[in-house]
C-alpha cells in the first residue's frame, strides 16, 4: 500500500480521499496511516463508523492506546458537528502536526445526510487553511453510490486509488461544491401550515412550537431542545433575515420531527455554525452553532430569495 502523504510544513494542510474496497484494503490503508503517525510521534484522531473503528483498534493491538478514538456515527450524526471537533483536536496539539482519519459518509446514510456531509468535506479545505494537519477520508467504493465517490473527487485535492496517490482533476473550490449542495429541498408529505412571525413575535414562535410539540413522540427534554432550536433560528431571522420569517413543523414517518425556518437572509459565512464561535465573538454564529448541537441533522439552502434552515430531530 502506498504511504499516505502527510503535512510536513507549518500551515500545510493535506486532505486526501482513500478509496478502499473491502476490509483488508481498509485496514492496510487506514492502519498504515495511523501507524505512520504513531511512529512519527504525532497525535492521531480516528473518527470512523463503529464497526470500522473496532476493526482498526483490534488490528493495531497495543498501539491502539496511543490513538484518540471517536465513533463517527455519534460525532457525525449531524454532519454539521464534525468540523469543529476536528479543528479542536488539531488546535489542542499546540503547533505539533496532527493526523486525523475522518469518515463522514458510509453506506446507509440518508441522502440528506450525505448532502450535508459532502458540504462538510468541501468546507474542511477552507476551515483548515493555515493549520498543519492531515485529514484522511476513507470512502467505501463498493458500498457507496457512484455519485458519492464522484463528489469525493471534487472535495479532495488528491485521491488514493489502488496504491496510487493521485491529484484529482475534478477537485473544485468549496463555493462551487456548496452551491451544488443547495439543490431544492424535498417537500413534506401533505400540506403543512406556515406560521409567520415578525419583530416582537419571538414569544409567539416559542408558544406555537411548544403547543405543536406536545402532540409528537418527542420526550420532554427533546421537546425543550426543539423549542430552543426553533427560537434561535427565528431570532436569527429577526436579527439578520430581514426582520421576519416563517415556520413550518411536521412529523416524519419514523417518529421524528422537522422544523423549517424561511426568511430573506443570506449566509455570509458558510462556516457559520460548523465551527465553535470565539468567546469574545459578538455575532459569530452562536445561534447556528447551538442549533447544530441540538439537532440530529441541519440542512441549509441559500438562494437569491433568502435562506431556508431545516432542522431534524429524532425521538431517541
Amino acid at each position: 500500500m502506498t504511504s499516505v502523504p502527510a503535512s510536513t510544513a507549518p500551515g500545510d494542510f493535506v486532505h486526501p480521499a482513500l478509496f478502499y474496497q473491502g476490509q483488508a484494503d481498509y485496514l492496510a490503508g487506514v492502519g498504515g496511516f495511523v501507524r505512520a503517525a504513531l511512529a512519527a510521534d504525532e497525535p492521531v484522531l480516528v473518527a470512523v463508523p463503529g464497526p470500522r473503528l473496532d476493526a482498526l483498534r483490534d488490528s493495531l493491538g497495543v498501539d491502539a492506546a496511543g490513538v484518540t478514538w471517536t465513533d463517527m456515527t455519534q460525532l457525525g450524526r449531524n454532519p454539521g458537528r464534525i468540523l469543529a471537533a476536528l479543528q479542536e483536536f488539531t488546535d489542542r496539539q499546540e503547533g505539533r502536526p496532527a493526523r486525523i482519519v475522518g469518515e463522514p459518509i458510509w453506506p446507509g446514510r440518508s441522502q440528506a445526510e450525505v448532502q450535508e456531509a459532502t458540504r462538510h468535506e468541501a468546507l474542511i479545505n477552507t476551515a483548515f487553511a493555515g493549520r498543519q494537519a492531515t485529514v484522511l477520508c476513507p470512502y467505501d467504493v463498493l458500498g457507496l453510490p457512484a455519485a458519492v465517490v464522484s463528489d469525493a473527487r471534487r472535495t479532495h485535492p488528491t485521491v488514493i486509488v489502488e496504491d496510487k496517490n493521485l491529484l484529482s482533476p475534478e477537485y473544485a473550490d468549496a463555493s462551487v461544491v456548496c452551491a451544488d449542495c443547495d439543490s431544492p429541498l424535498p417537500e413534506s408529505d401533505g400540506g403543512v401550515p406556515r406560521f409567520a412571525y415578525t419583530f416582537g413575535g419571538l414569544g409567539e414562535v416559542r408558544a406555537y412550537t411548544e403547543a405543536w410539540a406536545r402532540g409528537t413522540a418527542l420526550s420532554a427534554s427533546r421537546r425543550g431542545d426543539l423549542i430552543l432550536a426553533v427560537s434561535e433560528a427565528a431570532a436569527n431571522s429577526l436579527a439578520h433575515g430581514g426582520g421576519n420569517g416563517s415556520l413550518r413543523l411536521w412529523s416524519t414517518g419514523a417518529g421524528g420531527v422537522v422544523a423549517e425556518i424561511r426568511d430573506a437572509g443570506h449566509l455570509a459565512d458558510p462556516l457559520a455554525g460548523r465551527r465553535r464561535p470565539a468567546l469574545a465573538s459578538v455575532n459569530g454564529g452562536r445561534g447556528l452553532w447551538l442549533i447544530h448541537q441540538l439537532c440530529d441533522l441541519v440542512e441549509t439552502r441559500a438562494s437569491d430569495s433568502g435562506l431556508t434552515l431545516r432542522m431534524h430531530m429524532t425521538c431517541s
